[in-house]
């Protein structure tokens, strides 16, 4: 096993959370309330209703006492013959920044008595499959359940799904949504051209308080508690957190873990089982004393009896490495000494540690400004017409299948008997990959489109419909391949 890379930066930039409407630029952050009608203010920012985000899915309240409003409503999405079916939520952003998203859940028994247990079900951002959301156990012990995420945004806008999928037993749900901009220097080690990064856990080493997040974090991101069996030293003397690349509250580095003399600590850290990936690691450190009086603090640091690093100066400014690409599966045990030339014990402050997840690519953008301009001439289109047409491959919008080549394109539309209605946009013309279209025993009306630039049609049905107008010409040229 090859020993990963580790690199040292720095930069410093801030986050303001600005609430503006989504016709304008978009915002640095949205705070989205799920299945509140109204704005709500808690610790001096607004929360938004989640209406202007999506379009599909029921507003309900919990009934459970002494919630905070964020998780007092969820939006909860129907099940259908357990179907593989995704609810987007669909915000306006900064195309090729970096966005921190966190989904929360508190189930309340939304779904009845007959389903006392919280559904599992999918989460998706973009084309993406993220992680299956199971909040049984939290739920068992009265707790809410989180999920973080680092994703870039590819285009103008980005979506945040819940799928229900072969196991999903009872309605999918979500309490809230975050997606906030970060700073360009965060976890900019990774390729997020080809990766994202989906948190396993993030933890303030010695710190037994409440957890630490916004306005301690600039960017939110949640600091929670962490104790073992060894000594906890604490400090007044913080660094600056401006000389670090993920830009970590300074709060963390009040509190340590280390010994009482100069042997190893051992920590086993993350406190789960891994499975079987690959994941980027961030270790956080600062000397609580005076440097320049106490003589050195220097580390090895090895993860499974692997060297991590050697010979790590820790000074009162603070250090922090990062690796990359760490493979880890099962039980992880992160051991820290002190080199022959320390004359200190070793200590640490904080750890995040992600997991590093290949994207799932995109639609040909085409094809799914063609299929949002289509629903749009649809006064019902189906209910999971949100988020990626194509992406991932098991939640195709309902009535589409795709091909996926170098371009993912849309190759048949098939709403045969749908019930739908409105009128056939003439943006269907654009799905130039088609070769079949179904759209038969509906209700749709109006004229037809030409369909000339459809050179790979090969199978047309408008059949059964209330259309109007002359019929363009183009169609008898497919009236003859057929």
């Amino acid at each position: 096993m090859s020993t990963p890379s580790f690199l040292l930066s720095l930069s410093f930039l801030f986050l303001s959370f600005l609430s503006i409407s989504l016709s304008q630029q978009p915002p640095k952050g949205y705070l989205i309330d799920c299945g509140a009608t109204s704005k709500t203010a808690i610790d001096d920012r607004e929360w938004l209703p989640d209406e202007d985000f999506i379009s599909t899915g029921s507003s309900k309240n919990l009934t459970v006492p002494r919630l905070i409003p964020t998780f007092s409503t969820v939006r909860s999405f129907p099940l259908q013959n357990n179907l593989r079916r995704k609810f987007c939520y669909t915000a306006r952003v900064y195309k090729g920044a970096r966005y921190l998203i966190r989904t929360a859940y508190y189930y309340g028994g939304v779904n009845g008595v007959n389903f006392p247990s919280p559904p599992v079900f999918d989460q998706i951002v973009d084309g993406t499959f993220w992680r299956v959301v199971n909040t049984t156990e939290d739920y068992r012990k009265g707790s809410t359940s989180s999920y973080e995420a680092v994703f870039e945004a590819k285009g103008t806008t980005m979506s945040v799904c819940i799928a229900s999928n072969t196991y999903t037993e009872s309605d999918p749900f979500i309490s809230s949504l975050e997606m906030l901009l970060l700073g360009d220097s965060l976890y900019n080690t990774t390729n997020f051209d080809s990766y994202a990064l989906s948190l396993v856990a993030r933890h303030s080493f010695g710190h037994n308080r409440s957890v630490i997040s916004y306005p301690d974090d600039l960017f939110d991101r949640y600091w929670e508690p962490y104790a073992e069996n060894v000594s906890v030293i604490a400090s007044n003397n913080t660094p600056s957190v401006s000389g670090f690349w993920n830009i970590p509250p300074s709060k963390i580095f009040e509190s340590a873990l280390s010994t009482d003399q100069l042997e190893p600590l051992e920590l086993r850290w993350p406190p789960l089982s891994l499975p079987n990936s690959t994941y980027y690691i961030a270790l956080y450190f600062a000397d609580h004393r005076d440097s320049m009086l106490s003589g050195s603090r220097v580390l090895h640091i090895h993860i499974n009896e692997v060297r991590y690093i050697s010979n790590l100066e820790v000074t009162s400014a603070g250090a922090a490495v990062f690796a990359t690409r760490w493979p880890l599966e099962g039980q992880t045990k992160i051991t820290l000494s002190s080199a022959a030339n320390s004359n200190a014990s070793p200590l640490i402050n904080a750890g995040e540690i992600f997991d590093i997840l290949r994207l799932g690519g995109r639609t040909h953008t085409r094809d799914v400004i063609a299929l949002n301009a289509m629903k749009s001439s649809l006064r019902n289109p189906p209910l999971d017409w949100n988020g990626d047409p194509c992406l991932p491959l098991n939640y195709t919008w309902t009535g589409i299948t795709c091909f996926e080549g170098e371009r993912i394109r849309v190759v048949t539309l098939n709403l045969t008997s749908m019930g739908l209605s409105g009128s056939l946009s003439s943006s269907i013309a654009n799905l130039t990959a088609l070769t079949g279209i179904w759209l038969g025993n509906n209700s749709l009306s109006g004229t037809i489109p030409n369909l000339s630039s459809l050179r790979l049609l090969e199978v047309l049905h408008l059949e059964d419909n209330q259309f109007n107008g002359d019929i363009p010409s183009s169609l008898g040229e497919i009236l003859t391949k057929q």
